[in-house]
């Protein structure tokens, strides 16, 4: 394994492994003015929420790495203490990407890439109008954390007002992440869609589950099963009685007899269907 400590190499060659590594990230399609008036638009991945109660949004325009200057996103942060944070879906991401460029002061971004200036309830800067969720923030502090090019800068924002387009939800008035067709920031020019990657995972048990520990050792010292697999065996409150898996084996006759790795394999194949019960029957089959 690579082993690297953060002063031994660049900052933009450290910058590629971070951002490389940790994603995809959220991004946030940030909307600001200046003491003049005039709008900004610009997209930044270090970013996420932070809480309910109050409703928190943090993300950073980082110092560049190339010329240690700040953004005008954090100018206009600073300034004016308002800012919307737009979210990027699919339909959205290539205008996203065409206001990333680096226009001079005073370009209009939502004119370059095209968007339409929504105005907003609460605050002076404007909406993403194609957005289909925004939220308008108040500036609450923000986190300066160096002076030197790739420095973050925590820009802390209290949500005042969301607005979220009834085209992106579902019958029961969440938001259905089909619908909405969120994209996400990978390392390089990468990004993802996350609809095309959705899996489900159900929430650990409200009971107690066994736990990987409890699981037999045959089966826990797989070859075939993996760590994932063994983690959905554990989730489990109690194995099937003896009762249930000798019935399974009447209905299964194909599973009786098996050898370890064969029966290790079609456990799994259960276990690709979230179909742990069944996984368990066929691994206590004798």
């Amino acid at each position: 394994m690579l082993s690297i400590h953060p002063k031994d190499i660049s900052t933009k060659r450290l910058h590629g492994y971070l951002l490389g590594a940790i994603a995809p990230r959220p991004i946030a399609f940030a909307s600001t003015i200046d003491e003049e008036g005039n709008p900004n638009l610009s997209p930044f991945s270090f970013f996420n929420v932070f809480g309910a109660n109050p409703p928190l949004l943090i993300f950073s325009p980082a110092r560049r790495v190339k010329n240690n200057t700040t953004k005008h996103t954090l100018d206009n942060a600073l300034a004016t203490k308002e800012v919307v944070i737009n979210v990027v879906n699919h339909a959205i991401v290539q205008q996203m990407s065409l206001s990333s460029s680096e226009y001079p002061e005073g370009v209009n971004e939502f004119v370059k890439a095209g968007f339409t200036m929504l105005p907003s309830d609460e605050i002076k800067p404007f909406r993403v109008a194609e957005s289909p969720v925004q939220f308008e923030c108040k500036v609450k502090e923000v986190i300066f954390t160096g002076t030197k090019g790739g420095a973050g800068n925590l820009i802390i924002c209290e949500v005042v007002k969301m607005h979220v387009s009834e085209q992106v939800l579902a019958d029961d008035g969440s938001i259905d992440q089909h619908k909405i067709d969120l994209v996400a920031r990978a390392g390089g020019s990468y990004y993802t869609r996350a609809r095309d990657g959705f899996f489900e995972i159900p929430k650990p048990i409200t009971t107690l589950g066994i736990g990987v520990d409890l699981i037999p050792a045959v089966i826990r010292n797989s070859t075939i099963l993996t760590g994932n697999n063994l983690g959905m065996l554990g989730n489990i409150a109690q194995l099937p009685t003896q009762d249930t898996v000798n019935n399974f084996g009447k209905e299964h006759p194909e599973f009786i007899g098996l050898e370890t790795t064969k029966k290790h394999t079609f456990a799994q194949e259960y276990l690709k269907k979230n179909d742990v019960e069944s996984a368990w029957k066929v691994l206590l089959l004798n």
